[in-house]
């Protein structure tokens, strides 16, 4: 897993490419299989706003991941031709984010039987997801860093930004700062187009904080 001291390497390089939204997006999943693996095991899994925190994470996921299917993994096949080594990493990614659906409907399977096996289906998924996120960030991230330029990055993050559209965005943005302190949560807000920040701001803060995902 990349370090806090590369992660603020790599972000003061304007000449490359700045993974912090990828970064704070992976440390967010791994927050709300956190939270799904504590409610499940004491047997909260059912709560209404339990499922509705699980119901978030598995629709941003969904967002991520089809974005980077639909984007980013065919634009590196472009810059990897005849490299077959690095096209078995991006085939590695895809076949990752294969293994992960199943267990998403397998999970809320069981939630909706009542089945006292949701704590196992979590406890998969989590161990399936780190393995994914880690894979990514220590394999993947740097492929992309040395193939990949700023501008193509900014196209990546407006294909997530069109799959997302200001709906998504008024979610994605609380959600992201959901457990961060007060100072990272500004330092990262700061990343965000100014009229972003003031609609969150202004309501979607307090809309997603009355919303008491994960409570029970």
């Amino acid at each position: 897993m990349t370090t806090e001291i590369e992660r603020i390497v790599t972000a003061n390089h304007p000449d490359r490419i700045n993974f912090t939204e990828m970064y704070v997006t992976h440390d967010a999943f791994r927050r709300d299989l956190a939270r799904m693996t504590a409610a499940a095991a004491a047997g909260h899994a059912d709560a209404p706003r339990v499922r509705e925190g699980w119901a978030t994470f598995a629709r941003q996921l969904d967002v991520h991941h089809s974005v980077e299917d639909a984007w980013l993994w065919p634009k590196l096949r472009e810059r990897l031709s005849g490299r077959p080594d690095d096209l078995a990493l991006l085939d590695a990614m895809e076949a990752e984010h294969g293994v992960i659906d199943p267990q998403l409907a397998a999970i809320d399977a069981a939630v909706a039987a009542g089945s006292a096996e949701v704590a196992d289906r979590v406890a998969e998924l989590r161990e399936a997801l780190e393995h994914h996120l880690s894979h990514e960030e220590v394999a993947a991230l740097p492929l992309i860093q040395s193939v990949m330029t700023p501008k193509d990055w900014s196209g990546f993050r407006g294909a997530m930004a069109r799959r997302q559209r200001l709906s998504g965005a008024a979610e994605w943005i609380p959600w992201i700062t959901d457990g961060m302190s007060p100072a990272d949560s500004r330092k990262w807000l700061q990343r965000m187009p100014p009229p972003l920040r003031l609609l969150n701001s202004l309501s979607w803060h307090a809309r997603y904080r009355s919303r008491n995902l994960w409570s029970h």
